[in-house]
Formats: structure tokens, C-alpha cells, sequence
């Protein structure tokens, strides 16, 4: 028997980065959280303590730093792609590289009804995100959506549920539906323009939640799923993680009180999670795409 060392790869997480375009007197915020990480032939560092093949990891935050001066943002694929492209090419060691980003929201703050040109509040817990994995010349790009929560009031059933000993849900033909969507869609080619097709899937997916009447959680996150990937070909395939927020009716009657679906309690837990994949069947292969956060 041999211990051998398996998959490996380092890189700086959590780069904190906030970029101020200040090109025209509307200045324009992008706020960032980078990790970067690298894959080659490290082994020399595990084995002996021999670094001369590490970049090391204050180098690749420098590095994104400096090419957000240099290069600006842009939308958050493009920066990740030039990130990526730019460390696989630095060392001939250097054979894969993934850059992962999430994106803040902020809006401008309103002033005598119209936008103020530098005055801004983050627009809630929403994220945008992105993982791109170059694997020598390929580049492969997982894009997405973290913190969405979105709520119907009506329009959600939930009944023809088997029981068994320990089943005690009710079936109920009108109910609140909601939950906080975790989409991650990958792109089928790398070479897009990003900013739109991020708009048009989100855009999807918020307007399928809202207008599809739901018989359950599951047929609503697969219609929301088909309806992205019918209407944008460039996507490839889109995984969704959405729990459900339940609502539960308050029990008014010890005051007196009748309660016709307008009191609900929000416990937090344990709640409900719902998780699915929504492909094309003639979807190019995947390669390193969805194993970009852990190793091989």
C-alpha cells in the first residue's frame, strides 16, 4: 500500500472588492466577493515543502485588484474569464484555473423623485453569481441567482399526498407559496453576452413563479426551469434549490376571533427543501462545469 497525494488546488477566498465608475457624473457601484483557486502541478509544495511552482495567494488577490484598475468589471463572466485566462497563462505549471464570484445589489437612493448620481442602498439579501472553470483551453461558465425570495398569496395547492402513520399535513386547495430561490444555470459556450441573458433568465424564472398555478413546489421549480431554458438556448441546463417558507394559518379561536386566510405564523424551521435539475437533451457536455467548487 502507498499514500499517494489525490486532487489538489489553492487560491485566495473571499476577496472583498467594491469598484466605482466614475466616468460620467452618475457614478455607477459594483460590489464583488471573489475567491479565486488554482490547479496544476503543486505537488512539490505538498510533499516537500518546495513552493516554486505556488503563486501565491496574496499574488492572485493583488491580481484581482489591480485588474478591476486596469480592466474595469464589466459584467461578472468577463471579469471571472479574464481572471481565470490571465493566471492559467502566467506559469506553464498552471493548468486549470476557477474563479468564483457573488455580486451585491445596490439601487440609487431617490431624491426629489429621481435617482440620486452617488447616493445608493443595497437592495436586500439578492446575489448574483458566477463560476467560471478554465481547464487549459476550454473555459466553462455556471451562472446565477442566490437569496431570491419571492411569495404568492394564492394560486398554490397541495392535496393527493399518500398518508401514513405519521402523516398529519392537512390537503388544502389554497394556500401561500413561498420560497427563496437558488439557481445556478450553465452556459453552453463561453463566448455570450452575459449582462441580458442574466436579465432574461431571471426575468423567467421570477414571471413563471407568479404565473403558473401550482399544484406543488416541484411543478412549479421544473416549469420555471423549462420556461428559462425555452426561451434562452444558450443555457444549457439550470439546477434550482428552493425551499419552501411555510405559512401557517393562526389559531384565532381562543379570542374570539375568526381567521379566513389572513394571519399566518412563519416558523423557520424545519421547512421543506426542494431540489432539481432542468436540462436539454441534446445539452453539450458538462465537463468540469459543476465539480468547479470541489475537486475531482
Amino acid at each position: 500500500m502507498a499514500i499517494v497525494l489525490g486532487p489538489n488546488q489553492f487560491g485566495k477566498a473571499e476577496i472583498r472588492l467594491v469598484h466605482v465608475d466614475r466616468t460620467s457624473p452618475v457614478h455607477r457601484v459594483t460590489d464583488l466577493n471573489v475567491s479565486t483557486a488554482l490547479r496544476g502541478d503543486f505537488a512539490a509544495a505538498h510533499l516537500t515543502g518546495d513552493n516554486s511552482h505556488v503563486l501565491t495567494t496574496d499574488a492572485q488577490k493583488n491580481t484581482v485588484y489591480a485588474f478591476a484598475r486596469e480592466h474595469g468589471i464589466g459584467e461578472i463572466e468577463n471579469f471571472a474569464l479574464r481572471l481565470a485566462r490571465h493566471f492559467v497563462g502566467s506559469f506553464p505549471w498552471i493548468g486549470g484555473a476557477r474563479v468564483e464570484i457573488e455580486q451585491f445589489a445596490w439601487e440609487r437612493i431617490t431624491v426629489d423623485g429621481a435617482p440620486h448620481d452617488h447616493a445608493f442602498r443595497r437592495a436586500g439579501a439578492e446575489k448574483r453569481t458566477t463560476v467560471v472553470t478554465l481547464h487549459g483551453d476550454s473555459a466553462y461558465v455556471v451562472s446565477g441567482l442566490a437569496g431570491l425570495v419571492v411569495l404568492k398569496s394564492t394560486g398554490s395547492e397541495f392535496w393527493g399526498f399518500p398518508r401514513d402513520h405519521y402523516t398529519t399535513l392537512a390537503e388544502t386547495t389554497d394556500r401561500i407559496l413561498a420560497t427563496e430561490v437558488t439557481a445556478r444555470w450553465r452556459y453552453a459556450r463561453a463566448d455570450l453576452d452575459f449582462g441580458p441573458l442574466f436579465t432574461g433568465v431571471r426575468e423567467a424564472l421570477v414571471s413563471t413563479f407568479a404565473r403558473v398555478h401550482s399544484l406543488a413546489l416541484q411543478q412549479t421549480l421544473y416549469r420555471m426551469g423549462e420556461t428559462a431554458l425555452t426561451a434562452y438556448p444558450e443555457v444549457a441546463e439550470i439546477r434550482m434549490s428552493m425551499p419552501n417558507k411555510h405559512h401557517f394559518l393562526v389559531d384565532l379561536t381562543p379570542f374570539d376571533l375568526d381567521n379566513p386566510d389572513v394571519v399566518y405564523q412563519v416558523p423557520d424551521r424545519p421547512y421543506g427543501l426542494i431540489e432539481a435539475t432542468v436540462t436539454r437533451d441534446d445539452a453539450p457536455a458538462a465537463g468540469p462545469s459543476w465539480t468547479s467548487r470541489d475537486l475531482d
